[in-house]
């Protein structure tokens, strides 16, 4: 929330501003810098000859986070016989990155100068001067506008105080200086305090337009994945938004959408999914920022490239996790419903030759179209506002729209801190400024194991008041994870919301290297140290060690994640759409939430609804649990018609699985599009889960993982104590109540399960919307034994110890049928931790799996180039995502790839070639493996032969007589 532009900035330099965000026009300097004799290699020489760079690639100058440089910028400013001044100037006024960064603290350290008048800058007055600090967010421009209001200089305390009421970014150490001044009897810090008791930095800005006039640009027809928002190939430019801006769907797309703006500059580019869903597979903070900084507005005129409140869109509404991070950043998510099913006069769903239901056209967003929402109203309407097209309460809920009035969520977070701070050192009740959390309590009502996750967690809410879902509230936040794609743009807004260390409530965090694990090459090593540092001092575990004295951890976060989450009523949070945790209850979220989780301990988020899944019947000795995932989907939607999971928290009954082998379902729930899922354990498995996380906690700590503040140790005492409660019968593992009220009910009949099921993204589909969805499960007998695999993928978060142990069984059964073993596909086989490659040694298993690999990854000479060629062998790379993040390692374009993952998306794993669309099947290990020896998919006959006598992650429903229902695997 910065100050109110009021102020009146001297010309010609405050003037022109960045007039264009994209392309090589960028910031518009009247000449070319000034370049620095070569010998002279400073900071700014550096500076310069990447200005040089960058603009051959069409960009615009870096925006500067270094201090080094920016006191070099300000040394030219001050010599006045500077050649570099002019330019300097700009650097400094709109190209200087705020919140905590080294260059914010010379940059307001500058600002003081010149307000004290110890500086004299002619085109920096001191209302400009304090006009920068109100756009620097807090940290040191907060420390600096405190030193002047509470000093000695009255006028400029006076000024100084009126832009701090602008100010939300305030931390302990501030607001203490502001409480001990109070107590002294400082007549500025009473101001302060009366200020932010009545919320004024909130109550002063202007609302919302009350109407938004768009125009339509559809970006895709069907589903829109977030790859094609932000591609996780072009991972490593994310924290530079105007680099990372021109990936956004095509450039194509990017000119139509700048010609839109062109054609009707009074109205806002709203992005659609026709007949799909925007935003499926992850949150992506970097997908918002990219639609942001193409068709939103500008944050701040002195932060570039930073844009805010984009519009987007869909048919079927906007993915949950994705709709959360459009919310930080104040934008509008639209549900249009443009598109219904066709019914007959009986109103029954008329049905196409393949099943589908026939849809009609209720309204039309064609690129191009000019529609009219009214935000009071909360309703969509043609372009004249005389027909109304979709009614719009849910993407104006009260909450919602304070978002939007402050520009996002983060002001409104540490606004009601900030308000609750000043009452209680006022020692008044602090007014109501903004919408109470929303509790909805139904007396008699039983809760959902997510409502009693919540009910536990909450902050901030009527005490004795029991929460429902729907109710909108605070919820402490016990786990944090970061991982490395994302962890940038983490670090880069904990920066900007001038936080510098960890949230004493959280009980874990863990930083992630495990992204960028397969090819340690220049992008890499130059983000990744980078990253850990910052993460490290923040307070956080990290994958890979600042120092470099324990050996670089590049396990799957998820895995890390799951095996740190020590207690079933915690709530976590992570950098990833697959933060799924089978203990506990986990939403992926954006990057910017992750900061939030890990600066405050806290998120704000409805209770969502839950829908109950339970099983019966009896798996068939042939059949492995990754088959019961894909036939829970199935059945789902046979059950249902709709997709009943999208949304919504699915509370899995399926308590006789280890937490690793429960991951398997879990993790899926993202490809279901379920806000998030539960594990219902029982009490004997959930206290074995926790003892295998101890032991696995207990070897990072071995390993030298553990940081200052004991916190790998802190998360064994928890899991102990828990252990404790159970065994005592105090507090049994976490179950709904018997009168709980779920959205809807799937029972999943194992007895129907009698072939190995594949996800399948049907890519010549004559539906463009039915491609590249997860919803196409098929059998494979569908594919009659003739269906080509050239590639074959056993890895990513889906997998766990039994899967690598089922690859070495079969090619022992292999090798003791016809004495060798030989593919007709290449196998690559990424373990998902570490620990689980020491354990597979230590039971003889990774011997046989050296024995037919061709390539084994190692740790002393890691890849520097990602693999463009796969020969028919076993590969045995380094643990991490691999294949199934798709920013390094690819398979060739125009193959079909058979993987246990989690990604179909169109680009992700494989690209399309001149003559064939690149697919990427998803199934079982056991399938994976068989294919690629066979070099297509098998007829069941096959595999049944191929998986007698294996182990498979094998079960049985709770309250049954499993012959076995602990995994041999463990």
């Amino acid at each position: 929330m910065p100050r109110e532009q009021s102020l009146k900035c001297p010309p010609p330099l405050h003037t022109e501003v960045y007039q264009s965000q994209l392309g090589a026009s960028g910031p518009s300097f009247p000449r070319k810098p000034t370049p620095i004799p070569d010998l002279i290699m400073t900071a700014y020489a550096e500076y310069l000859a990447e200005i040089e760079t960058r603009k051959e690639q069409g960009l615009s100058p870096k925006p500067i986070d270094d201090g080094a440089l920016v006191t070099e910028i300000i040394g030219h400013i001050k010599d006045s016989a500077s050649a570099h001044r002019e330019d300097c100037l700009r650097f400094f006024i709109y190209n200087t990155l705020p919140g905590t960064t080294s260059a914010a603290g010379a940059k307001a350290a500058f600002l003081k100068e010149i307000l004290l008048g110890q500086a004299m800058v002619a085109e920096i007055t001191p209302d400009f001067a304090f006009e920068l600090l109100s756009h620097m967010k807090g940290g040191p421009s907060v420390e600096v506008l405190l030193d002047l209001a509470l000093g000695d200089d009255a006028a400029l305390a006076k000024d100084a105080a009126e832009v701090l009421k602008t100010q939300v970014f305030l931390y302990e150490a501030d607001t203490d200086r502001i409480a001990a001044a109070h107590k002294a009897g400082n007549a500025i810090a009473a101001e302060l305090l009366d200020s932010y008791a009545k919320a004024e930095f909130f109550t002063k800005l202007p609302e919302i337009e009350e109407e938004v006039q768009v125009v339509t640009y559809v970006a895709a027809e069907g589903d829109i994945s977030t790859d094609l928002l932000s591609p996780g190939n072009q991972a490593h430019s994310r924290a530079d938004r105007e680099l990372h801006g021109k990936c956004l769907i095509t450039e194509r797309a990017q000119k139509e959408i700048q010609d839109l703006k062109l054609q009707h500059p009074d109205a806002r580019v709203m992005l659609v999914a026709e007949k799909g869903t925007m935003g499926v597979g992850s949150s992506r903070m970097s997908g918002v920022n990219n639609v942001a900084l193409w068709t939103g507005t500008q944050a701040s005129p002195y932060v570039p490239f930073v844009n805010i409140a984009p519009v987007v869109a869909g048919t079927n509404g906007i993915s949950p996790i994705f709709l959360t991070t459009v919310g930080v950043t104040g934008g509008i998510g639209v549900d249009l419903k443009n598109w219904v099913k066709k019914v007959d006069q009986d109103g029954n769903p008329i049905l196409n030759n393949d099943g589908n239901p026939v849809l009609e056209e209720r309204y039309s967003v064609a690129t191009g179209t000019v529609l009219t929402i009214n935000t009071k109203q909360k309703k969509l309407y043609n372009a004249d506002g005389s027909e109304e097209l979709v009614d719009m309460a849910s993407s104006f809920t009260p909450q919602k729209v304070e978002f939007m009035k402050a520009g996002g969520s983060y002001a409104i977070v540490f606004g009601k801190k900030l308000q609750t701070f000043a009452a209680e050192t006022l020692g008044i009740e602090a007014p109501l400024v903004f919408a109470p959390s929303k509790e909805i309590s139904h007396e008699g009502q039983g809760l959902t194991a997510v409502e009693k996750i919540f009910n536990a967690n909450a902050v901030g809410v009527t005490p004795g008041n029991v929460l429902h879902a729907g109710s909108d509230v605070r919820a402490r936040v016990n786990i944090v994870g970061s991982q490395d794609t994302t962890g940038p743009m983490t670090a880069q807004e904990l920066e900007a919301m001038a936080a510098t260390i960890l949230s004493p409530s959280v009980d874990g965090a863990y930083q992630s290297g495990c992204h960028t694990a397969s090819v340690w090459d220049l992008k890499a090593q130059a983000n990744t140290p980078k990253l850990m540092a910052f993460m490290h001092k923040f307070g956080l575990v990290t994958g890979r060690d600042p120092k470099g004295v324990y050996h670089p951890m590049t396990d799957v976060i998820h895995k890390v994640l799951n095996d740190i989450t020590v207690d079933d009523w915690a709530i976590i949070i992570g950098g990833d759409s697959h933060t799924r945790m089978s203990k506990g209850v986990a939403f992926g979220a954006d990057s910017g939430t992750v900061a939030l989780a890990l600066a405050t301990g806290e998120a704000t988020m409805p209770i969502p609804e839950s829908v109950k899944v339970t099983f019966k019947g009896q798996m068939a000795e042939h059949m492995d649990f990754r088959d019961v995932v894909h036939a829970t989907q199935l059945q789902m939607l046979a059950q249902h018609g709709d997709n009943v999971f999208q949304g919504r928290i699915i509370e899995v009954h399926i308590g006789t699985l280890l937490a690793d082998q429960a991951f398997t379902f879990t993790d899926w729930t993202a490809e279901m599009k379920a806000k998030a899922s539960i594990c219902i354990s029982n009490d004997e498995t959930l206290i074995e889960s926790l003892e295998i996380a101890k032991s696995r906690i207990q070897i990072m700590i071995e390993k030298g993982m553990e940081n200052d503040a004991q916190m790998l140790q802190g998360l064994i005492d928890i899991a102990e104590a828990r252990i404790a409660q159970i065994r005592s019968g105090e507090k049994p593992a976490l179950s709904p109540d018997d009168n709980a009220k779920y959205f809807a009910e799937v029972v999943v009949d194992l007895d129907e399960i009698v072939e190995p099921m594949i996800a399948d993204p049907d890519v010549n589909n004559a539906d463009i919307s039915k491609r590249y969805t997860h919803d196409t499960i098929r059998p494979i007998s569908f594919y009659r034994a003739e269906k080509k695999v050239d590639l074959g993928f056993v890895g990513s978060c889906m997998v766990h110890k039994g899967d690598i142990k089922i690859v070495a069984q079969m090619l022992r059964n292999l090798e003791a049928a016809h004495g060798a073993v030989s593919f007709q596909a290449p196998l690559v086989v990424a373990a998902p931790t570490y620990n689980i490659i020491d354990e597979l040694k230590a039971e003889g298993d990774w011997a046989i799996l050296q024995k037919y690999c061709g390539f084994e990854f190692d740790d002393s000479a890691p890849k520097r180039v990602a693999r463009t060629e796969y020969e028919n062998i076993l590969y045995l790379e380094r643990p991490g995502c691999n294949l199934c993040m798709g920013n390094q390692e690819k398979a060739a374009k125009g193959d079909t790839v058979l993987a246990t993952s989690t990604r179909l998306f169109q680009g992700r794993v494989v690209g399309d070639s001149d003559t064939k669309k690149g697919e990427s099947l998803l199934g079982s290990t056991p399938v994976v493996v068989l294919s690629a020896i066979l070099g297509r998919t098998p007829t069941l006959e096959e595999y049944k032969v191929a998986v007698e006598g294996i182990d498979l992650t094998k079960f049985a429903p709770p309250m049954e007589k499993p012959g076995m229902t602990r995994s041999v695997h463990f």
